[in-house]
Order: C-alpha cells, then sequence, then structure tokens
C-alpha cells in the first residue's frame, strides 16, 4: 500500500490484512492473538485517558487512532477466526445505542438525565436476563473483572445500590472508613500477617471508594488527580534541591518536607 496524505477506514482495515499476511505480513502482527493483544487495548485506553486529563488535543487524536487500531486489530481477529468481522462490531454498536435511546430514535418520552441514565440500566439489565434465561442475572453481572480496581468497586456498589444494599448518608460511610482504619491499626499492633493487612488495607480502599460515590465524586479521576498533584509537588522538590546542588535522599528529609509546604503553597 503506498503512502499518500489521507487514509480512511477501509485503509486501515486493508494495513490489517496486509499485516496479517501469513506469508508477507509482519511476523509480530502475525503471532498476536485477543489474549496476547489485551494489554496494550488497556494501554492505549489509558494514554487516551491522560491525554484527555492533559487537554491535549493533538495527543488526543493520535491516541484515539492507537485505540482504534486496537479494536480493528481484535475485529481483524475476529473475522479470521469466522467469530465475527468489523462491519458486525460496528452494527451490533449502532443497534445497540438506537434500541438504548428510544427517546431519541423512538416514541418514549424521558424528561431529564436521570431519568434517561435510569431508563439505561432497565435496558441493560434487561438485555442481561435475555442472554442468561437460565438463570436470573445478579445485579452485579457484567461488571467487567478487567476494569481497573478502582472504578469496578465503583460499579459494584451502584449495582448493589440499586438494590437497596447501601447507607443513607455520607456521614454512614465515613464513620465505616473510620472502623476501617482503626482495624487496618490493629493489625499493626498484633503483627499481623501480611494477608491480613492486604484485606483489612482492601476494605479501606473499598470504603473510600462508597464515600467518593456518596459524596458524587469519581473516586478513579479523583486519585488521578491526586497523583498528578503529587508527582508535581515532587518534582517541585527535586528542582529545588538540584538548585542546592542537593539530591532527594533520606539525609536532606527535612528540607524535602519545607520544599513540600511551599510547593501545596504555590498551588
Amino acid at each position: 500500500m503506498a503512502e499518500r496524505q489521507t487514509y480512511g477506514l477501509d485503509d486501515l482495515l486493508g494495513i490489517l490484512g496486509h499485516l496479517r499476511d501469513p506469508n508477507k505480513g509482519c511476523p509480530w502482527d502475525r503471532q498476536q492473538d485477543f489474549r496476547s493483544l489485551l494489554p496494550y487495548v488497556l494501554e492505549e485506553a489509558y494514554e487516551v485517558a491522560e491525554a484527555i486529563d492533559q487537554e491535549d488535543m493533538v495527543a488526543l487524536r493520535d491516541e484515539l487512532g492507537d485505540l482504534l487500531f486496537q479494536i480493528a486489530f481484535q475485529a481483524h481477529l475476529g473475522q479470521e477466526s469466522g467469530h465475527f468481522d468489523f462491519p458486525q462490531v460496528v452494527d451490533a454498536i449502532c443497534a445497540k445505542m438506537i434500541r438504548r435511546h428510544p427517546h431519541v430514535f423512538g416514541e418514549v418520552e424521558l424528561g431529564d438525565a436521570a431519568a434517561v441514565n435510569a431508563h439505561w440500566e432497565r435496558l441493560k439489565a434487561s438485555e442481561r436476563a435475555r442472554k442468561s434465561a437460565e438463570i436470573p442475572p445478579g445485579l452485579l453481572d457484567g461488571v467487567a473483572q478487567a476494569l481497573p480496581a478502582l472504578v469496578r468497586a465503583e460499579k459494584l456498589q451502584r449495582r448493589a445500590s440499586r438494590g437497596g444494599f447501601d447507607w443513607d448518608q455520607a456521614t454512614e460511610v465515613l464513620d465505616k472508613v473510620r472502623e476501617e482504619v482503626d482495624e487496618c491499626a490493629e493489625t499493626l499492633a498484633d503483627g499481623a500477617s501480611h494477608r491480613a493487612r492486604v484485606h483489612e488495607v482492601g476494605d479501606l480502599l473499598f470504603v473510600a471508594v462508597n464515600l467518593a460515590r456518596h459524596l458524587g465524586v469519581d473516586a478513579e479521576q479523583a486519585l488521578r488527580a491526586a497523583n498528578h498533584r503529587f508527582e508535581k509537588r515532587f518534582r517541585y522538590i527535586e528542582q529545588g534541591l538540584r538548585a542546592q546542588g542537593r539530591a532527594p535522599g533520606i539525609k536532606v528529609r527535612a528540607e524535602m518536607e519545607r520544599l513540600w509546604a511551599a510547593a501545596k503553597a504555590v498551588e
């Protein structure tokens, strides 16, 4: 395929055909399968999220292209194995979006975003029920195991909440956070096993996500923002130490603390 100024979706699918050609294709691309590509799908999705966080539209364009390539690659593997192809992937999502938006493409009237969301969830529940006709679907069915842990915790909690299993007030969740902190402290005092500490820290993180949910905060985005603040402040520390001819280390801990406080003040 000759290089030219602009390309379309058909070109992308054609490129994948060349890459997977058993005789003239790329050795690396030819040996990939659904599972081997999974880390790249996740990585590209995170890089899309990073470009959005940084409001970098050029990077977002490029990262969306990388993610699209991974989607097209998976569809190409589906075609090779006889399970599905790219047009069927497109057809399925188009049909799903039309089905789940009867207030746009049909006669249903939904007054606001909350009503739309409630209707969306009812439709998804109905779809899950049709897929598992023999066994009634549980509220937690369909929450993907591969999701980031914070995202999955929030989705599990929302599903359970729809079944009435939830706290009524955020203050009650805050009390539970304090309880879990105390239980973590007990593992230190008792010299508990590593397994016990993993258990208690996991419970603390899970209930912290619950608190975020009750406060209307996206836990994943909140932690991403906290990571960004930490990185920015620590780079400020490094820059300050570098100006003094020093480097981070235990011997300059007091100066690092001072610079940390200065970095917060600058914010």
